[in-house]
């Protein structure tokens, strides 16, 4: 279960970001920024904080100026995680949105767009996105490539099942996904050189840094950047 740190540090969600649009595709909103005539997607999986988060969405617009057609769904159908409702804690709203929901309803998406023209798809999972991308990723019928971002529910069997490449950020303070867990997961991924992948654990840094940093700490900043060029270099490998 995920603990109390995926839930520290939340975005601001009254705050605006992002170029982009939003649109229904399959029957959910999803906030879409596309680079023109593009033909291959990557979609961003939020965390619990869902799909209106700005800094999520300014990475997407980073995705999108990067050459791709940059897809947020809204998974959580407008009922992201609220730490101010203490009536709903995390445990509680966990059971109405778990990443299995996510990884059911991800895959209209995925024909929604393969319809729509796109020729490859990538997708990167943040904490309670990342185990949706590992479901994903257990066949190569629905994405070309993935990333795992501060991951969390993702488990070894998840790891041993992957069939396409992977790449998984962590951070060095991580009570969810811990280093000694995310250098497991790649300690399995080396047996399985059918699989490419790329593990990284980035020092200084807690989970979520990569889409709740404070902006204000140049830090904080450099590593979030780093971590997202990184997945951009990711899926210019594998989804170009």
């Amino acid at each position: 279960m995920a603990g109390t740190q995926c839930c520290e540090n939340p975005p601001d969600l009254n705050s605006t970001g992002g170029v982009g649009h939003v649109e229904e595709i399959s029957g959910l909103k999803c906030y879409v920024s596309a680079s023109s005539n593009s033909n291959i997607a990557v979609i961003l999986i939020s965390d619990v904080y869902g799909y209106e988060a700005p800094k999520l969405r300014k990475l997407a617009d980073k995705v999108a100026a990067a050459g791709y057609y940059a897809v947020v769904p809204d998974f959580f159908h407008g009922d992201p995680y609220n730490p101010e409702d203490k009536n709903r804690p995390i445990q509680v709203w966990i059971k109405d949105h778990g990443p299995d929901k996510g990884f059911e309803e991800a895959k209209p998406i995925i024909e929604s767009l393969k319809q729509k023209g796109m020729c490859k798809i990538g997708a990167v999972g943040f904490c309670w996105g990342a185990k949706v991308v590992a479901l994903l990723a257990q066949s190569d019928e629905y994405i070309q490539a993935g990333a795992f971002l501060h991951p969390s529910f993702v488990t070894e069997d998840d790891i041993n099942g992957l069939k396409v490449p992977v790449a998984i950020l962590g951070a060095e303070t991580d009570h969810i996904s811990p280093p000694e867990v995310v250098k497991k997961f790649s300690e399995i991924l080396s047996s399985k050189p059918e699989v490419d992948s790329m593990v990284k654990i980035f020092p200084g840094v807690s989970h979520g840094w990569t889409v709740r940093y404070n902006e204000d700490d140049a830090v904080a900043v450099k590593a979030a950047e780093e971590a997202h060029q990184d997945m951009l270099t990711w899926f210019q490998k594998y989804v170009k």
